[in-house]
């Protein structure tokens, strides 16, 4: 019985698709991609004969209409979605008028762009004695937030931060984080596009983003990245101190 598969493309470069994925999109039979959040490269990978949506102008029936024509046919059907489907990929809606039509489906991760933005930068997000978690939000938009997720709340904690959605409110952003706590020299970082050849890396302090964003064309498809693990303060971990000993090492004595 042929299944849809729901196949996270990755931040953007081609080769950042899991091999998994790779290998469903060559055996697929039907593609519905999500517009232009998703590398066009990538339909490369797939065979010639296959028929490809592109669901930007389409709608939940719309795209689950072709899910299940494709899967009737004995199709493979890949629903590629930007980064991983798991962030702000709407999988939930979908998944539940599959199961209603009793349509069968697999999930396969991708890279989110929020580690794509963070490789591009090569900074961690869990920097020891720095910051041990990571928020990821969303400032409210057309698409409410829960008023208990505001990203003033968020920012009483001071820690890493990953803002998807937002950069179009690049102002009031800043605004809420300045009031929830973040100090104005705090590191900022807007990623544009990241992994493509696009790519565009703006670092700056909370003080100053707001100005330097204007000065660019980035209005869509960028993460915003705060907190002081972008800053010059580090710690080494304890994993590979030698003299701390874990399972795997005994602690070496200092002469």
């Amino acid at each position: 019985m042929a299944k849809v598969h729901f196949v996270g493309a990755g931040p953007g470069d081609p080769k950042l698709i899991t091999l998994q994925g790779y290998q469903l999109l060559q055996e697929a039979g039907v593609v519905i991609y999500a517009g232009s959040l998703v590398n066009p490269e990538l339909l490369n990978y797939c065979g010639t004969d296959c028929q490809i949506f592109n669901s930007a102008s389409m709608d939940l029936w719309e795209i689950i209409d072709e899910m299940e024509k494709g899967v009737k046919a004995g199709k493979e059907v890949v629903r590629l979605q930007t980064g991983d489907f798991s962030i702000y990929g709407s999988i939930r809606e979908q998944v539940e008028e599959l199961r209603k039509r009793q349509i069968e489906f697999t999930c396969t991760p991708g890279v989110s762009s929020f580690l794509g933005a963070a490789s591009s930068l090569g900074v961690e997000y869990t920097v020891p004695e720095v910051s041990q978690s990571v928020v990821i939000t969303r400032m409210a938009g057309r698409t409410p937030v829960p008023a208990k997720e505001s990203i003033r709340s968020f920012a009483q904690h001071q820690t890493s931060m990953v803002i998807f959605l937002s950069v179009q409110s690049i102002k009031e952003v800043v605004r809420e984080l300045l009031a929830g706590g973040y100090q104005p020299t705090t590191p900022i970082a807007v990623v544009y596009k990241a992994t493509w050849p696009e790519e565009k890396k703006i670092i700056s302090t909370l003080a100053n983003i707001v100005d330097e964003i204007k000065a660019t064309d980035i209005t869509k498809t960028a993460l915003i990245m705060v907190g002081d693990f972008l800053g010059d303060e580090f710690h080494y971990s304890k994993l590979y101190d030698a003299t701390f000993p874990h399972e795997y090492r005994d602690a070496k004595i200092e002469e």
